[in-house]
């Protein structure tokens, strides 16, 4: 990956990383520093921030008002919702400053979804394909295909790839597709059907 010509940074944008994949738009009064990793074809959309030691994955959307911090690893396809927020310092305090390898990682799954004001606190897991409602506080790891909601977030149902929410049988009136219910551990989530 490169920052090249196939890269649209609107000209009220700023993108110092020459780690940006192809096909991929930087709107109007974002960031990407230097450092920052952003595959291909996703979407920076305006008064997003993403720090230097970012990753970003392939056709990823960051809406409106989003800070990627430095360890925060969005895999590829994830739809993060306006106003997101993420952290990676578990202790913040002016006077003293946490050191850097203190810093927890935060890493969301292949194409999950974190709704629109969510807050996602540092050093947590968010398992492929799930689904983090609008507000939701996330304070510990999500499994694969849960959907969360509520402060602390719990989980209330599974979500299906395409974002439906599943019904009991765990097949997906939208899609069709078919999903295995966790065995012995929720926290491994859902598992989906061949």
């Amino acid at each position: 990956m490169s920052h090249g010509s196939s890269v649209f940074v609107d000209e009220r944008g700023v993108c110092a990383s020459d780690r940006v994949g192809a096909g991929t738009r930087i709107e109007a009064f974002s960031q990407v520093m230097a450092g920052a990793v952003v595959g291909i074809d996703s979407h920076i959309c305006g008064h997003v921030f993403v720090e230097g030691g970012a990753r970003i994955g392939d056709r990823v959307t960051v809406k409106n008002g989003v800070q990627v911090w430095d360890g925060v690893t969005l895999e590829d396809d994830v739809f993060i919702g306006p106003n997101a927020t993420f952290t990676n310092d578990p202790t913040p305090r002016a006077a003293q400053r946490t050191p850097r390898e203190q810093w927890q990682p935060t890493r969301v799954g292949r194409g999950a979804t974190v709704g629109a004001n969510a807050t996602v606190l540092c050093g947590v897991t968010l398992g492929p394909g799930c689904f983090v409602a609008a507000g939701a506080v996330v304070t510990g790891d999500v499994p694969a295909h849960a959907l969360v909601a509520g402060v602390p977030a719990r989980r209330i149902g599974w979500a299906c790839a395409c974002g439906a929410r599943l019904p009991a049988d765990l097949v997906c009136a939208q899609c069709g597709r078919r999903y295995r219910a966790p065995t012995d551990d929720e926290a491994a989530g859902l598992g989906e059907c061949p």
